[in-house]
């Protein structure tokens, strides 16, 4: 058994294929009422990791951050999910009006400043990662609706891939700025979007693909990149070859490979959850949790993966679950 590593040595560990002194985990939340300002941002993300001690920190920005800057328009209402209230784009045309965002004012530099305030709290003790999602996914959260911007996407697709360039772009510069404020890579999200049960995979790859991996390789070499891939009947085994150290999905969602089979299809990569997510989450007991994380140390070893959620959980979560999962990666199975 190797020695207590620090957080940083078990994901170091982990990410070069070898074999940590424990598996490690990380969970991640939003926490709405504190989303809208850098310094309060900040301030709950440290928090959260000093009251749970997790292996890596993932970032949950402003729910809206990605696209506030091109008008989307949102309501907040203290710790609830924000409603949104105004989209930019209404007809096809709109697409062509998009352009780069600045950096340097508005939603995108309050997150900058927000790593900044994270990275000196972290003390470089603690890797953390950014969120970012596909330029697809940004898009589509423009459109009044999913079915209007497929629509869009269908039947006028050089409009719609305007504003792909765009925010690729964006996105790109975002990026960068997010490693020179100290982050050790991207969570990369493809939301709502990288599953059949949105779109076909031929469409994905037209319209989704190309622009996740002009981003991706836009970037300068980083520490720790995770591609998550969101939903159930999920688009994993056409992603798999993206250029990132780590997947992350729900393993637990209707027709989606489970961790051992994903691990196996990504060879030589990580793959990072297996825990329940959402009203499961909720519902379990804290000794019904540390069964599931000793079972999944069983069944993937202890090399090649790290423990987590297969999307963000819920805020309505009990401290005492987080808690029972915290503690069951150091359990000895041996003992029983």
């Amino acid at each position: 058994m190797p020695d207590k590593m620090t957080h940083r040595e078990r994901v170091q560990a982990t990410l070069q294929g070898r074999e940590p002194d424990r598996v490690a985990v990380s969970m991640w939340r939003h926490f709405y009422g504190s989303e809208t300002s850098s310094r309060s941002l900040a301030e709950a993300m440290l928090a959260f990791q000093k009251r749970f001690d997790w292996d890596f920190m993932k970032v949950n920005p402003r729910a809206s951050y990605h696209a506030e800057g091109w008008g989307l328009g949102v309501k907040y209402d203290g710790d609830y999910e924000p409603v949104v209230t105004q989209t930019p784009i209404r007809e096809p045309d709109d697409w062509l009006k998009l352009k780069t965002l600045p950096l340097d004012r508005g939603v995108l530099r309050e997150h900058l400043e927000a790593l900044e305030l994270i990275a000196q709290g972290l003390k470089g003790e603690v890797p953390f990662l950014m969120t970012v999602f596909t330029p697809l996914s940004i898009a589509a959260d423009l459109a009044p609706s999913e079915e209007i911007f497929l629509r869009h996407l269908r039947e006028h697709p050089d409009k719609v891939r305007h504003a792909l360039e765009v925010v690729t772009e964006t996105f790109i510069r975002f990026s960068r700025a997010c490693f020179d404020r100290g982050a050790n890579g991207l969570f990369y999200a493809t939301t709502t979007w990288a599953t059949s049960d949105r779109m076909t995979a031929e469409e994905y790859r037209t319209f989704a693909r190309p622009y996740d991996l002009k981003l991706l390789q836009a970037l300068p070499p980083a520490e720790f990149n995770i591609l998550h891939v969101c939903k159930q009947h999920n688009f994993l085994s056409l992603l798999h070859d993206y250029t990132v150290h780590a997947f992350n999905w729900d393993a637990r969602e209707a027709g989606n490979l489970s961790l051992v089979e994903g691990s196996r299809m990504v060879e030589g990569k990580i793959v990072i959850g297996g825990l329940e997510r959402g009203k499961d989450l909720v519902e379990a007991t804290p000794q019904q949790l540390t069964g599931e994380v000793l079972g999944l140390r069983a069944s993937m070893g202890k090399k090649g993966w790290m423990l987590g959620a297969g999307c963000t959980f819920t805020p309505e979560t009990p401290e005492a679950n987080l808690l029972a999962i915290r503690e069951a990666v150091g359990k000895d199975l041996s003992s029983g």
